[in-house]
């Protein structure tokens, strides 16, 4: 029989997936422990791999594509099975195979559940809707209001009642069609994600079952005086039936009104809080607002005053980007890096009139020109001989210290960031050193770099300073054991031989991996590096 692979859930607040990349082929054969796939999910990129045995049959979600949790993301069987009902739309095996694939562990009770649901699914007689998780943290949500009425008809987006959560009040839309049968959380009431909220169906249907045996959660409020009218016969013509909660920031308590009284409110500037409700329960009615409004006539917006015209409508807008390979990338490993090293920086404010010197005597040499970038790369590689721990590399048994030197430099592109190596940085000369990184960066802006010039590093420099920035850190660029963030070059007063006077000074900052780096080893490579970068000179020797 085959076995039906739906997209899976790798992260408690995953909602949909997409496949990065498939490692298997239609026709291939799989063992159990095959790695399949590699799924993106809100949070990382994960390798999912296989829990049966057979033959890949098919594959539903193509690379790239993204799919919600539990579509169909594959089908393993015996070579040459026939799955063709499995794919027909019309069987919809697919949603039966996650009710079929019972727990055997799972209570007697549970399974009931599921065979009704089962049986209802495939007789389409109605379609069970459940709390909705509206945020990443929420548990339980809160009906405020129903917009909707047993007996009612439902189209697929209509508005079927306001949830509050643990962030805010939100509007909740039916993704079916059909009559409103049943309700099961009231106006009022709490309950956990996933209780069972509504049933949308054919009035025929037999559904008390379900209902029967549905776990809900008690509700952790009462108020009595919302009672949800559920006579589907009921008339609802009165502009006063669906009352508005409305939360005011600088008032405990709610309000209560109708729709059409808070519009006229909103239209003569008045203050809800000074209204007393005629209606049911203290509702604020239409009547009220018109009432209010003659009694307090220095509160309305005199339309003498206010040109229609010269009303600019306001509203909020965006843009959605789809995420490139290249972002889903940097924001996948900084983000490992981030929470898999412990970080600790150090900053250190270096001299920098000797530099400027230098560079300025060197770039006098004809077709020679170097940056205080290049100077800053050449530094680092020498210090690093005379440091080898900041040259490291963390496993689980072991530190990797590297006797070769692979200086990684961060280019900005307008997709995000790559980082060319300059490998063996220690042995170039610095005009050999810039002119790598000026063909680097030529190539990253043109994306024409090769994946051997942007991989191998040990060591990386982010530098800011061309844009102002006179201190910043940065993220490691795993595997690495240490990176350093340059600032700018600015001109402040310093203290020179007992004298105030104007200097050049650089700060730079250099972020380690607390597992292989400890402070005193990365304060003396620092030390180092400032001897380098204040007297480049020594460079030369």
């Amino acid at each position: 029989m085959p076995e039906i692979i739906n997209m899976p859930r790798l992260s408690d607040t995953m909602e949909e997936g997409v496949v990065s990349k498939w490692l298997v082929r239609v026709g291939d054969k799989i063992s159990e422990g095959d790695i399949l796939a590699e799924i993106e999910t809100d949070k990382a990129t994960m390798e999912f791999e296989s829990f049966h045995e057979g033959t890949l049959l098919h594959i539903g979600i193509n690379e790239g594509e993204t799919a919600a949790v539990d579509t169909l993301l594959a089908i393993i069987g015996d070579e040459g099975e026939d799955i063709t009902e499995l794919l027909s739309p019309s069987k919809g095996p697919i949603q039966l195979d996650l009710v079929d694939q019972i727990n055997e562990t799972t209570s007697s009770f549970e399974k009931e559940i599921k065979e009704d649901f089962k049986q209802e699914t495939e007789n389409n007689s109605f379609q069970i809707v459940t709390m909705p998780r509206l945020s990443d943290t929420m548990e339980e949500g809160t009906v405020s209001s129903w917009l909707v009425s047993v007996g009612d008809k439902v189209s697929e987006g209509d508005i079927l009642a306001e949830i509050e959560t643990d962030k805010a009040t939100m509007e909740f839309e039916s993704f079916f069609e059909g009559v409103l049968l049943y309700i099961g959380i009231k106006e009022g009431e709490t309950a956990k994600v996933d209780s069972l909220l509504a049933i949308i169906g054919d009035p025929n249907s037999n559904y008390q079952k379900v209902i029967d045996n549905f776990e809900i959660q008690e509700p952790s409020t009462e108020n009595p005086d919302l009672i949800l009218k559920e006579n589907p016969f009921e008339e609802k013509f009165s502009e006063e039936l669906e009352p508005e909660k409305i939360s005011e920031f600088d008032h405990n308590e709610r309000i209560f009104i109708s729709p059409l009284a808070k519009k006229i409110a909103f239209e003569k500037n008045i203050d809800l809080t000074n209204i007393k409700g005629s209606g049911d329960n203290g509702r604020i009615i239409k009547e009220d607002v018109q009432n209010y409004s003659e009694k307090e006539p220095s509160l309305k917006v005199e339309s003498k005053n206010v040109s229609s015209s010269k009303i600019i409508s306001l509203s909020e807008s965006y843009d959605d980007i789809d995420n490139s390979q290249m972002r889903k990338a940097i924001a996948r490993r900084l983000t490992e890096s981030k929470f898999t090293a412990p970080h600790y920086y150090l900053s250190v404010e270096f001299q920098m009139d000797n530099a400027i010197a230098f560079r300025k005597q060197y770039n006098s040499i004809p077709e020679t020109k170097i940056s205080f970038n290049d100077i800053v790369v050449k530094a680092c590689a020498i210090a690093l001989k005379k440091h080898p721990n900041v040259n490291s590399q963390w496993f689980d048994d072991k530190i990797r210290l590297n006797h070769h030197i692979h200086i990684g430099v961060a280019v900005g592109v307008p997709d995000g960031l790559v980082v060319p190596v300059v490998k063996f940085a220690d042995s170039k000369t610095i005009p050999e050193i810039g002119g790598l990184i000026k063909d680097y960066a030529l190539k990253a802006r043109e994306k024409k770099l090769s994946l051997d010039e942007m991989q191998g590093s040990t060591f990386t420099i982010s530098n800011l300073g061309m844009f102002g920035i006179q201190e910043f850190t940065s993220i490691i660029n795993q595997p690495n054991s240490a990176i350093l963030s340059v600032g700018s070059i600015i001109k402040k007063p310093i203290v020179h031989e007992d004298k105030v006077v104007i200097g050049n000074t650089m700060k730079l900052t250099l972020a380690c991996d607390h597992r292989t780096v400890d402070g005193v080893t990365g304060s003396l490579f620092l030390e180092t590096l400032k001897g380098y970068i204040e007297n480049p000179v020594t460079m030369l020797v």
